[in-house]
Formats: structure tokens, C-alpha cells, sequence
């Protein structure tokens, strides 16, 4: 079709839907469904709401307002007791032992999870692990969490993940949520003298570990059937380049997650499994302190090269890694969060 077809069509789809009364925001979905020869909707195949199954708990927000009468029971918020809550919910963290998936295992627990798996590549958890394991069993009873289990085992095993999957799925009879927060950084090595064997090692672990532990709990969220929340935590660095530092094999490995989430979102969205990345900026952790304690003057760098003056921590991901993993993002998929201090703005 030529273009001066093509702008046709579309003028004359533009007429019609006018001619019908069709609301002004709805005339770009009508132009693209003529060109198309689509339906004006997608079918509705399995007799569900075209907005999707509503929660056992609704209706909720504007909705149970519409529906209260004044004679009716008095109203209840429900935005974190049910929509942020992940209350009787399994989780899986890759690289829980310490640093970010520790922490965001942590949040999980906090927000209600009856069980986080922590798998890690020690035999052992770590001595912080075991403290925070503890401050979560004292805090259970009060608030009503889980608890925190380790598990150790290796990212780039498929079988060995895909085992660890079933059998947290066998002994929990569900799971819920992923974070695979796994990943290696080494040091700056020229792009062009990259060794090989380098390179491999760190794509083996931040891209094939994390689809293998994305596959795990994927696999379990599909034999339930309950839905699932995947979560890869991908970098800034996955979108950008980090001024000064030679780190292609990192970079490179996070721009694939982002490819690599965005494919798995399309492909498992019909089974109600969503998966986003989560890029964190600049953040104090274990393995950025490798380079922050050696080179003091790197922090007053890296601080500076965003609006808020400072690179964050691992605590300020809580919020952004609950929201995925809960039933208060359910219409979010295939998306990248960004959690940079603003760093990626200018």
C-alpha cells in the first residue's frame, strides 16, 4: 500500500468513527484496527471481564465507593491490607545470601510472604543472613509474616534451579513471586582486550543464571496456575553506558535481561505471570563497595552525577520491589523501573 493510500484509509476511518459518534480518545484505536482489519476489540475467548478477573477482595477503590450505601457496613482501606499485601504467598530470591536480594527478601517477608526462599551459591548463609532470618521469625508474630528459608545453589545449573523450583513448589503447594537478583561485576578490563573466559563467566551468571531462576519459579507459577510476578533486577547500566567505567561484559548483560523480561512478559502474559526488570542506579551494596572502600573518590563522582546528589541504598528499593511482587501492580508487565536518583535524566 502506498503512503497516499495508507493516509487515506486513515482519513476515512477518522470520518466514519466521527459519523458514529466515536469519543474523540477512541479515534486512534479505530484508525489502527481499520488498517489493520481488526476488530475494534480483541475476542474475549474466555468469557472473562475485558478487564481482567477483578480480586477476591473487591471491588475496591472507586468502585466500592459507587457500591456503598449509607446503611452498609463501615468501609475498610484495602490499598495495604490486601492490594500491597503478599499475605500466605511464596517467593524465590536468587542472590538472597546478602546486598539487594537480601533485603528485597526481607521487604517480601515484611509485606506478608508465608515463605522467601534465598537461593544463593554458598553452602552456608552467610552470618548477616542468619541475623536478618532471625529479626524476621521475631518480627512474625507480631505482624504476621513468614519466614525466611536458604537454599543453597548455583544460577548457571539449569536442572539444579528448575529442582529447587519444584521443589519449593512440592513442599508449598504454590509460587508466587521471583526476584532474580543474582549478578557479578568485575573489574574495568578494556573492551578490546577482553578476555573470553571473563566475558563468559559474567553472562553465564547475569543472563543464563537469571533466566534459569526466572524459569524455575515460572514454571511452578504455571503448574499452579495462580499467576506469578517475575522480577529480573537489571541495572541503569542496562540502558546506558557508566562514564569512565570499562564494563562491557556488565553492560551488555543488562541490556539483555531488559530484552530478555520484555520476551518472557509477551509470552507468559496469558497465563497471568507478568515479568518486569528492576534498574537500580548507583546503590552502596557489597559489590559496589568494592570499588567505593578502595577509591574514596569515586563516591563524590558517582554522587554527582545525579539531581539528588547522592547514590542510594539498598533499603530504598523495599517499596518498588513490593509493588511488583503484589497484587497492587497486576496491570504492569514487560516494563523497566527505574531507581536511579535521576541519574538516567540528563
Amino acid at each position: 500500500m502506498s503512503f497516499s493510500i495508507r493516509t487515506r484509509a486513515f482519513a476515512l476511518a477518522g470520518s466514519a468513527a466521527r459519523s458514529k459518534g466515536c469519543p474523540r480518545a477512541l479515534r486512534p484505536l479505530a484508525r489502527f484496527n481499520h488498517h489493520h482489519g481488526a476488530a475494534a476489540s480483541p475476542p474475549n475467548t474466555d468469557n472473562q471481564p475485558k478487564t481482567g478477573v477483578q480480586p477476591s477482595y473487591g471491588p475496591i477503590g472507586v468502585a466500592a465507593a459507587l457500591k456503598h450505601t449509607a446503611n452498609g457496613p463501615t468501609p475498610s482501606p484495602t490499598l495495604f491490607k490486601d492490594e500491597f499485601s503478599l499475605a500466605d504467598r511464596v517467593a524465590l530470591v536468587s542472590g538472597g545470601n546478602r546486598g539487594l536480594g537480601l533485603e528485597m527478601a526481607l521487604a517480601l517477608v515484611e509485606a506478608g510472604a508465608r515463605a522467601v526462599y534465598c537461593v544463593d551459591l554458598p553452602a552456608e548463609p552467610c552470618e548477616e543472613w542468619l541475623k536478618v532470618r532471625e529479626y524476621a521469625a521475631q518480627m512474625a508474630g507480631k505482624a504476621g509474616a513468614g519466614r525466611l528459608e536458604y537454599v543453597s545453589g548455583n544460577v548457571t545449573d539449569q536442572a539444579a534451579m528448575w529442582k529447587i523450583g519444584q521443589d519449593i513448589g512440592d513442599k508449598e503447594g504454590r509460587l508466587d513471586a521471583c526476584i532474580a537478583a543474582a549478578g557479578v561485576l568485575k573489574d574495568h578490563t578494556n573492551c578490546l582486550e577482553y578476555p573470553a573466559s571473563q566475558f563468559r563467566q559474567v553472562m553465564d551468571v547475569n543472563v543464563n543464571g537469571v533466566l534459569f531462576t526466572a524459569q524455575a519459579a515460572g514454571r511452578q507459577m504455571d503448574r499452579f496456575g495462580n499467576g506469578g510476578s517475575i522480577i529480573l533486577i537489571a541495572s541503569m547500566s542496562g540502558s546506558i553506558t557508566n562514564k569512565d567505567h570499562a564494563w562491557v561484559s556488565y553492560n551488555s548483560s543488562k541490556s539483555a535481561v531488559l530484552q530478555m523480561a520484555r520476551s518472557m512478559a509477551c509470552e507468559l502474559g496469558p497465563k497471568r505471570i507478568r515479568v518486569n526488570t528492576l534498574s537500580p542506579g548507583h546503590i552502596y551494596t557489597n559489590m559496589t563497595a568494592a570499588y567505593l572502600d578502595t577509591q574514596p573518590h569515586l563516591l563524590a563522582k558517582w554522587a554527582s552525577l545525579n539531581p539528588m546528589g547522592r547514590i542510594g541504598r539498598p533499603d530504598e528499593l523495599r517499596g518498588v520491589v513490593t509493588w511488583l511482587a503484589s497484587d497492587a501492580s497486576t496491570f504492569c508487565t514487560g516494563s523497566d523501573i527505574i531507581v536511579s536518583g535521576g541519574h538516567h535524566s540528563w
